[in-house]
């Protein structure tokens, strides 16, 4: 059964291995930085910009788990929005490469790596992708591979 608020969008059947998805872009704010690590990620390296200068990082940078959510919001503004996405499955080989510093516009792709239908659950696909995000130097500053379900739209079929 087709479910009625996915069924004019992209379903499994729809998707093609080696897809790639422009994520658009984002400018990250010291406001941004700073509202996100006061609730979820309060270093000092994240909140105070004298610590910060001081740090590692040589500034006010963003909390990796902050450019993972701005990635993610990417790839729902620019894609899962399209297709019948029944969840996230979790990730694997997440990676922060760079800093993503005050005033940085990040962006990038994701690529579809690997489409196969759930053999436990034949209304559902998995999808697999592939993050790249790069800040406006075209310096990496995350890559990751996400699973997600996507519905099938004729599951009687075999897998």
């Amino acid at each position: 059964m087709t479910n009625p608020v996915t069924k004019d969008r992209r379903h499994f059947e729809d998707l093609q291995i080696g897809e790639v998805i422009d994520l658009g872009h984002i400018r990250v704010t010291r406001e941004m930085i700073v509202t996100f690590a006061r609730e979820f990620d309060p270093f000092p390296f994240h909140l105070d910009e004298a610590a910060a200068k001081a740090s590692l990082l040589g500034g006010l940078a963003s909390s990796g788990w902050q450019t993972g959510g701005l990635s993610l919001r990417m790839l729902v503004d620019s894609f899962l929005n399209t297709v019948a996405s029944a969840g996230g499955l979790g990730f694997t080989d997440l990676k922060w490469k760079n800093p993503v510093m005050v005033g940085d516009t990040i962006g990038g792709t994701v690529t579809i790596a690997d489409l196969r239908r759930s053999e436990g659950h034949p209304q559902w696909g998995i999808m697999t992708l592939d993050f790249d995000v790069r800040n406006q130097k075209e310096q990496p500053v995350l890559t990751m591979r996400l699973a997600n379900l996507i519905d099938t739209r004729e599951p009687e079929l075999p897998a």
